[in-house]
């Protein structure tokens, strides 16, 4: 059974702290919409898809707080604040938009405040549709025997429902073929490492963890047959920006001639870009790479570059599994024809 992320209860959002697994399953609860921002921020909750579900429930956290005359000049100060939480995951920029869409169109309505809350639900719903689509159409792909290799998390942790390419690699299994799983670590919040090896211990599915550093050797001795990963943000012309470390298994699968797939919902392609060279890189605290938990593994001083993610250019991609179908080069004519289906 796949693990629930995110749960609205009681309007409130009930959040599984991830860093803490696989050790502990503890959940946080969100009353406002800081307690979100904070989720978001500090990586409670992570992966594209769950954090654009978790900050359209923390756009109506901070509505409910308003008083109904302020809502017209004070959403922005929400929207704005909740945006700043993670820059690089367009899933976030998307589902902020699309509240702010039906807030205008309801503005002044004395129930807008219940129109806001369930058009949060109705995202959330629609994400979990979504995933499961993609895991059908990505299912087809592959046949029995298949060995994926895999980074960081791309499952029911970071979805809504099955996953995106963890999801494929799922449903590849349900479907009664089968399947082995290398997945890497995922340095250095080991996304990898805590969270696709329990999804995957819970799924039954006979898997692998290896080092980051390992997945070319791995390739090399063809033990690989495809490479799946996910995405935070995918530009027009098909270039990923993804956890940092895909476009090294990107560069490396193509060298060993392993073909090179993303899944990822829609919502997390920004046709807005011509490029990968637009996208926005977050960088995060060096500690995260000087320290593992609370113990220093570097010396005290050490210069670190941080980025969380880096950009696979679309010439490495053999194909982009989306819920509305897969998508082939060229990624810009393809993607263009498909948002308009």
């Amino acid at each position: 059974m796949d693990i629930k992320p995110i749960e609205w209860k009681g309007d409130r959002l009930i959040v599984l702290d991830q860093r803490l697994l696989p050790h502990k399953f503890e959940y946080v609860e969100c009353k406002t919409y800081m307690d979100v921002y904070l989720a978001i921020k500090e990586m409670k909750t992570r992966g594209a898809p769950v954090i654009g579900v978790t900050a359209g429930y923390g756009f109506y956290l901070g509505i409910k707080e308003l008083k109904e005359e302020e809502i017209g000049d004070r959403y922005i100060e929400i929207k704005d604040k909740l945006l700043s939480a993670r820059p690089t995951a367009v899933n976030l920029r998307w589902a902020l938009e699309r509240m702010e869409r039906v807030l205008k169109e309801n503005l002044g309505k004395q129930n807008i405040k219940e129109i806001i809350r369930n058009e949060a639900i109705k995202i959330e719903k629609e994400e979990e549709e979504k995933c499961i689509k993609i895991s059908r159409f990505g299912e087809k792909l592959f046949d029995d025997g298949t060995t994926f290799l895999t980074h960081c998390n791309t499952g029911s942790l970071a979805t809504l429902g099955p996953g995106t390419a963890l999801g494929v690699i799922k449903f590849t299994k349900r479907s009664g073929k089968r399947v082995q799983v290398f997945y890497t670590e995922t340095r250095p919040y080991l996304q990898g490492a805590r969270l696709t090896g329990l999804e995957l211990v819970k799924e039954g599915i006979p898997s692998t963890l290896i080092t980051d550093s390992m997945a070319g050797w791995v390739m090399k001795l063809k033990k690989v047959d495809a490479v799946i990963v996910g995405a935070d943000r995918i530009a027009r012309n098909g270039d990923t920006a993804n956890k940092i470390g895909t476009y090294t298994l990107s560069v490396l699968a193509r060298e060993n001639g392993i073909p090179f797939y993303i899944a990822a919902p829609f919502s997390s392609i920004d046709l807005s870009l011509e490029s990968g060279d637009e996208i926005p890189i977050e960088e995060r605290n060096p500690k995260e790479v000087t320290h593992i938990k609370d113990i220093q593994i570097a010396v005290d001083g050490t210069k670190v570059f941080n980025p969380a993610f880096d950009v696979t250019p679309h010439e490495n991609i053999t194909a982009i599994i989306t819920e509305k179908g897969v998508v082939y080069p060229p990624f810009e004519e393809n993607l263009l024809k498909l948002s308009k289906s």
